[in-house]
């Protein structure tokens, strides 16, 4: 593992003037992580933002680390740095610290769950159709609602019902929510993992079986035995890899769906169109950009977590305080033994 460097800058004289509530807290600065070269992260005081008359100001509690911070991280050509104070944190959770005079459904102090750009500090601006309540029940919850948002989404556009056989290739953070919610509703679950970590998960969630992700002759072999030949009914690519998504191709039956919720971000991808015409697969890129689809989600996992749909709080494997964020997105990228998801929290 390459070490993380994290440069803490001096405090530039914060003015806070705290007189009982979060309405009269002045603060001119705050702390945030801005990644300025590869694998190098300095924490900055910056100008606290100020919300537009659409947006809250959200004092945050913790923001989610995401797989697709990673290159960002490591370094890629196309990149620039620095990168913009807080950014690419986008899985932040908080109390509304002050709101715009268009905002209608939020109130100061309202614990909430945000789509933002720039989590990875102590305050960042939500609109308020990006920003999500959260009940009092979930207070003393970690709450990355983005990727729960997801979950959903991917489950939603997956159609699956309980007489499926659906085999889930990749558990990470993503594909084990997925386990949880293909099990909820009866279905047959085959997680596919290179990790230990991933198949143990994967048990804990629902799966009625796990197989190791090697060799793919080897897991389609697997799989035909499991499912006397007919293969499964949706398959579902959560790894962002080429050999995965060429593994969960051959998963799928004829007029199975295969659903891609890997994020593929390193480059192209071959496909076997052969294959895929021949048994008629219906390809589902089920990513979303439109941020009220997005929000949507981020709602219905509110109500999953709630109800005990999803529990994502034994996923939650690493935390770490903001000042230590190089090392939050160092152990995403390594993903040692035992990974499933850091969070970096503000307090």
């Amino acid at each position: 593992m390459n070490a993380a460097k994290t440069h803490v800058s001096s405090h530039t004289g914060r003015d806070a003037v705290l007189s009982g509530s979060m309405a009269n807290t002045r603060l001119r600065t705050m702390q945030a992580g801005v990644i300025s070269a590869p694998r190098r992260i300095d924490i900055m005081d910056v100008p606290i933002p100020e919300p537009n008359s659409n947006q809250v100001l959200v004092r945050l509690e913790g923001c989610g680390v995401c797989a697709s911070n990673i290159p960002l991280w490591e370094g890629r050509p196309w990149f620039t740095y620095p990168m913009g104070a807080g950014a690419p944190g986008h899985e932040g959770w908080g109390r509304v610290a002050k709101i715009g005079h268009q905002v209608t459904e939020f109130s100061l102090g309202d614990r909430v769950a945000v789509l933002s750009h720039n989590a990875y500090a102590e305050y960042d601006l939500s609109d308020q159709l990006s920003t999500v309540k959260l009940p009092a029940g979930l207070d003393q919850q970690p709450f990355p609602a983005e990727p729960f948002g997801c979950a959903m989404n991917i489950f939603r556009r997956s159609q699956i019902n309980r007489d499926d056989t659906v085999a889930v290739v990749g558990v990470g953070f993503l594909g084990a929510l997925l386990i949880q919610l293909v099990h909820a509703v009866g279905a047959r679950v085959l997680a596919i993992s290179r990790r230990e970590a991933g198949r143990r998960c994967a048990l804990d969630s629902g799966a009625s079986h796990v197989l190791i992700l090697d060799e793919q002759a080897h897991v389609v072999s697997e799989i035909k035995d499991l499912t006397d030949h007919r293969l499964c009914d949706v398959v579902i690519e959560c790894t962002g890899k080429q050999g995965a998504l060429d593994l969960a191709a051959e998963l799928t039956r004829e007029r199975g769906r295969l659903v891609i919720a890997g994020y593929h971000q390193d480059g192209l991808r071959q496909i076997n169109m052969q294959l895929w015409n021949w048994r008629g697969l219906d390809v589902i890129n089920a990513h979303e950009r439109d941020p009220q689809v997005y929000c949507e989600g981020m709602h219905q996992a509110v109500r999953a977590v709630q109800t005990g749909l999803l529990d994502p709080a034994r996923l939650f494997t690493h935390t770490f305080p903001l000042d230590r964020l190089g090392d939050a997105l160092e152990i995403a990228a390594a993903r040692p033994a035992g990974f499933m998801k850091a969070l970096v929290l503000m307090q």
